[in-house]
């Protein structure tokens, strides 16, 4: 289901849906992060939905909490078939913040308000829409950027939120590219808003 016009970059709140025929598949980038055969299956064939707040607030820990206000978006996921759920915390002030799950371990990463020219790499710049009713972001920004690294296995995940037109629908899409070594691996997932 197309993203409505209301929902831009700005306002991610409510529940998407991955549209698993849209999106490209997972096992790739998960085998890259050495994540087993057996997860690598049970994830690629579960559908995950997103349950997103996006607000404002001041600084999570470890920036001082008393400074301006910033950005914040939690993402509660949950899988079909029983695949267990996982928490993302995301406070858009590019300061990085220690976490640990159970798929992919102890990892650090960090979060900022992007534009497009900001955005180098060939794959992770395509194909966004990048009109006035996209630019949702405190300067006019039309993307998030989250960058992962792990703490244990050595790899990095590099995420380009925004919104396109995915065969004539305007979705809610990341791109992502998951690196290590020379290693590389391109992903996008394309969610649907319900």
């Amino acid at each position: 289901m197309a993203a409505p016009q209301s929902k831009n970059i700005s306002d991610l709140s409510g529940t998407w849906v991955m549209n698993k025929s849209q999106s490209g598949s997972v096992e790739p980038s998960l085998a890259l992060q050495g994540i087993g055969w057996l997860t690598r299956k049970a994830v690629g064939m579960a559908t995950l939905t997103l349950v997103v707040k996006h607000y404002t607030a001041p600084p999570s820990p470890p920036a001082d909490p008393s400074g301006p206000e910033v950005s914040h978006i939690e993402i509660e996921q949950t899988g079909t078939g029983g695949l267990k759920g996982s928490t993302e915390k995301r406070c858009l002030d590019f300061t990085f913040r220690e976490h640990s799950d159970w798929l992919f371990g102890s990892v650090r990463g960090q979060s900022k308000w992007i534009s497009a020219a900001e955005v180098e790499d060939p794959w992770l710049s395509k194909g966004w829409l990048e009109t006035e009713e996209e630019k949702g972001g405190p300067n006019g920004e039309t993307h998030v950027l989250s960058h992962v690294e792990s703490i244990d296995n050595g790899w990095t995940a590099t995420q380009i939120w925004g919104f396109q037109l995915v065969e004539g629908e305007r979705k809610h899409v990341r791109h992502i590219v998951v690196a290590k070594g020379t290693e590389r691996v391109e992903l996008e997932l394309v969610y649907d808003y319900v």
